[in-house]
């Protein structure tokens, strides 16, 4: 952890060019002057120092009416302490006409104390060979790309976050405020990251395994009304028994007919998806309440609480308990 007190400011290198997602770049921008603001108030000098940087100096356009001022070009002989690079709504097109990033991210990963590639950012470090052998995310709706064009990349289309020794990579857009909480929390505590939040009115963050988004979310995605509508019912029904005969007669389609037609459309089968469900589900009732975990099972449409572990186990990789204890919002709060 930095110590405020007696050490200079942390550098940090907002890294943008043409068409660089606004919000990315802005949300984590306020992140790091909010814990300015606090460490102030508090009599403390600033933590940080943010910068605005580019392939060269002068007026960046994103992809939204605002622009940012570039102050320095990308050098590989003034580094900073962290360097974040922003994402993009057209990434293939970002890469191809920003490869001097690539090469510089390149050269300077080695040298640098945190290096970042924010939603679609995470690109640039891939393409740089950074990310070969390691767990990385992006916005979800780009994970299948990452993938395709990086085979040697461990994607996780559902993470916030991920940290992977000195090189973070984030999901889409508002995920670059978890990951700069998680920045701050680690240079100077979990008390400024949380005065943070607060003026932000967000959570502290987002623990970063924590899903990018809900069954709810994914099942707009189907196309096949007849599919659609059984996802839908699942979906709001959720602690009722299901059988597979009963979900095919909704879609009024054969059984053999229904699990075809329910691959194709959602990319997962019938009963994997109902597990996502009831995970979904039981995720959001072990964050926000104090149920009974006879409760939750019951409330997902299992018996007993065997069956709601063996759900986090399979799915998750820790018991219900474990994941109530690491991210219920009460928690947070209370720490």
């Amino acid at each position: 952890m930095n110590d405020p007190l007696h050490s200079s400011p942390i550098r940090v290198d907002l890294v943008v060019y043409p068409g660089f997602k606004a919000l990315e770049a802005v949300g984590t921008m306020s992140v790091f002057e909010y814990a300015n603001i606090h460490l102030a108030q508090a009599g403390r000098p600033p933590g940080y120092k943010v910068r605005i940087a580019s392939t060269r100096v002068g007026t960046v356009a994103s992809d939204l009416l605002m622009s940012l001022e570039a102050t320095k070009a990308v050098d590989t002989n003034d580094l900073p302490d962290i360097a974040v690079i922003v994402g993009a709504r057209s990434i293939e097109q970002a890469l191809a006409a920003n490869q001097p990033l690539v090469e510089w991210a390149r050269n300077v990963a080695p040298r640098m104390d945190r290096l970042v590639g924010l939603c679609s950012g995470s690109f640039f470090l891939a393409e740089a060979g950074l990310l070969d052998g390691l767990r990385a995310t992006t916005h979800w709706s780009a994970a299948g790309l990452l993938q395709r064009k990086f085979k040697d990349v461990k994607v996780d289309a559902d993470a916030i976050y991920i940290r992977a020794g000195h090189l973070w990579t984030s999901a889409g857009v508002t995920a670059c405020i978890d990951l700069a909480l998680a920045l701050v929390e680690e240079d100077f505590g979990r008390a400024l990251a949380l005065a943070v939040a607060r003026d932000l009115v967000v959570y502290l963050r987002r623990p970063g395994g924590q899903s990018q988004y809900s069954m709810h979310l994914a099942s707009q995605n189907t196309v096949h009304p007849g599919i659609r509508e059984v996802q839908d019912w699942i979906l709001s029904n959720v602690a009722t028994p299901m059988m597979l005969s009963e979900l095919a007669k909704r879609a009024a389609m054969s059984e053999r007919n229904f699990r075809r037609v329910f691959m194709k459309e959602v990319g997962i089968g019938p009963n994997q998806y109902i597990d996502a469900v009831r995970l979904d589900k039981a995720c959001v009732l072990l964050q926000d309440g104090d149920l009974p975990l006879k409760s939750v099972a019951g409330r997902i449409g299992y018996a007993s609480e065997q069956s709601l572990r063996k759900l986090f186990l399979k799915q998750l990789g820790v018991t219900a308990e474990e994941y109530r204890v690491r991210f219920s919002s009460a928690r947070r709060h209370s720490a």
